[in-house]
């Protein structure tokens, strides 16, 4: 049609975001890197169903044959400077996950596709025995699953974390984990021992005890009763654990900072941290669209607040910024979180002073396969 009167958004309304059951993104927002826009539009044929109608979107797992399996950082806000991360994108869809945009690298989207198409590193064990076996390595504590959770749902059948936490036990490395699945009981039989040698601390993330905004929030993630019952059972077998209210989302999962630290201190933690909501690249048109989709009402007071705490900016990523905040509301919330770890007696000694001392390098491993290819899983 030829009208400059006609309106194409009339014609062709582009569809807003709706969420889709059992998924944390409502869109699958292009990567940066990515030339092609693709756009969802009503087309009529579905109007009045249900969102439930929608067909399931499938989770699909590619085998993948990794070159390397640690990384390395020097950020000063980080509490550890070797990560090891057995899986790329995360089954459990937590909106607000920082590591959504690395998908952007595969050129897949951080939203749905960071989901539904996981990448297992199933070589991950031989790489790290590897890597523990060099003359030149020097032992320090590794922090697993940081970017995206080691017992996400493909664990449970692929075992690579399971592996993984097997030649760290031979070698007495300590390690770090965290995690907001219950599947690391199954380790336990590993963990207890390394932890009664100072070789392994815990932390499990909760960011509200509301499970109707952590199935929108986390929705393949355990649930938050499910999770301090980890926390009990891993402090029962004499693991320290500690609680990561992280992120924490003004007018979301803000109210709940006190009864998710009274709760965790309950269940047997005995350390507490907190991170204020990042929203680094897709990230943040990811989280606005979730925020218009579920908390319509209060979505724009949610960003205003966090425009509050990072400058007038959605995010500032400044190491000296971006996981406190600035600014009188971002103040309020650190006095809040102490006062409440005071009282309740969390954070009294320090349990994450990993030893070194026992490491034993090993026999040097042979080199893994390496296979080019990715095989769907």
């Amino acid at each position: 049609m030829n009208d400059p009167d006609h309106d194409s958004d009339a014609w062709f309304p582009v569809a807003p975001p709706a969420p889709r059951k059992g998924r944390g993104a409502v869109t699958n927002l292009q990567g940066r890197y990515e030339v092609d826009q693709r756009e969802a539009f009503d087309d009529g044929w579905r109007h009045g169903e249900q969102d439930d109608d929608a067909p399931a979107l499938r989770t699909q797992v590619f085998t993948e044959h990794a070159k390397s399996i640690l990384t390395r950082n020097q950020s000063p806000d980080i509490p550890f400077s070797v990560s090891l991360n057995p899986y790329r994108g995360c089954e459990h869809g937590c909106i607000y996950c920082f590591a959504r945009p690395t998908h952007s690298y595969l050129g897949l989207s951080p939203g749905l596709d960071f989901e539904s198409r996981i990448y297992a590193k199933i070589n991950a064990p031989e790489l790290l025995a590897r890597e523990l076996s060099k003359p030149s390595y020097e032992p320090e504590p590794i922090a697993l699953g940081v970017n995206t959770d080691a017992w996400q749902p493909a664990e449970r059948d692929l075992r690579i974390t399971r592996r993984v936490i097997e030649v760290l036990h031979e070698r007495n490395h300590p390690f770090a984990a965290i995690t907001k699945s219950s599947l690391i009981e199954r380790e336990l039989d590993l963990l207890a021992p390394m932890a009664g040698r100072q070789q392994f601390v815990a932390a499990i993330t909760i960011t509200t005890l509301d499970a109707d905004i952590a199935r929108t929030l986390e929705p393949r993630a355990a649930t938050p009763s499910r999770r301090l019952r980890t926390i009990r059972t891993l402090a029962d077998a004499g693991v320290p654990v500690g609680v990561s209210i992280a992120p924490v989302i003004p007018f979301v999962t803000e109210p709940d900072i006190e009864r998710v630290l009274e709760a965790c201190a309950q269940a047997g933690a005995t350390s507490a941290s907190y991170i204020v909501l990042r929203l680094p690249w897709e990230v943040a048109p990811l989280f606005r669209d979730w925020l218009t989709a579920h908390f319509p009402d209060r979505a724009e007071r949610v960003m205003s607040r966090v425009r509050d705490m990072r400058g007038g900016k959605d995010y500032d990523s400044s190491f000296a910024q971006r996981m406190k905040g600035t600014g009188l509301w971002a103040d309020l919330l650190k006095q809040r979180f102490h006062n409440a770890v005071r009282r309740l007696g969390l954070n009294e000694r320090r349990h994450g002073i990993l030893d070194m001392s026992q490491f034993s390098r090993g026999k040097p491993a042979k080199a893994p396969p390496q296979n080019p290819q990715m095989d769907l899983f």
